[in-house]
């Protein structure tokens, strides 16, 4: 019996192709970066609300400031010029000043023409009272509106309101400010 031949080994087959599995991954890898950038996109924008509102925090720790409503301009009642001798401590010297106070509204303006005479005689009790070298600097100028706002209020009835610490807080009383206008010590 003869036997049967042998078939000759199969010539080599190209292998399977496996773009199948290579696609899968590449779509995977795709998603993957994908999904990484979007969480850094989240990170980033919450990192910077979280920045923003503590800027605003830290604005809210600084002192408060009012807001301006634009619908309602401001009033501010002129004074006439202030001119006194400072006190002699220094020497003769005097200081001519020129100033406007801000109230809270038009009608405390038009009512403050009858508290005038009393609320000059105090300023001027006050800056007489000043000497030159406590009026030289911006911070002395500063704590003389502050005590102008505080007398002139007290004139008008409004007691300052004090803080724990027993230090004078924000006006309280219908006069806000006080602004020089001119500012002259000889």
């Amino acid at each position: 019996m003869a036997k049967a031949p042998t078939p000759p080994p199969a010539a080599a087959a190209p292998p399977a192709p496996a773009p199948k599995r290579s696609k899968k991954l590449l779509i995977l890898l795709i998603a993957a970066v994908v999904v990484v950038a979007l969480l850094a996109a989240a990170v980033v924008g919450l990192l910077l609300m979280k920045k923003s509102q503590s800027a605003a925090g830290d604005s809210e720790d600084a002192p408060a400031v009012a807001a301006v409503d634009l619908s309602k301009p401001p009033t501010f009642v002129p004074m006439d010029p202030f001119v006194v001798n400072l006190a002699p401590a220094e020497g003769e010297r005097y200081l001519q000043v020129v100033m406007a106070l801000r109230v809270v509204d038009a009608k405390t303006g038009e009512n403050l023409k009858a508290f005038m005479p009393e609320i000059r005689h105090q300023i001027n009790l006050l800056l007489s009272s000043k000497l030159p070298s406590e009026l030289s600097t911006m911070e002395g100028r500063e704590a003389l509106a502050d005590e102008i706002v505080h007398r002139t209020n007290g004139v008008l009835g409004a007691r300052p309101a004090k803080t724990g610490d027993g230090k004078i807080s924000a006006p309280t009383g219908p006069i806000q400010a006080v602004l020089f206008n001119s500012f002259i010590i000889q």
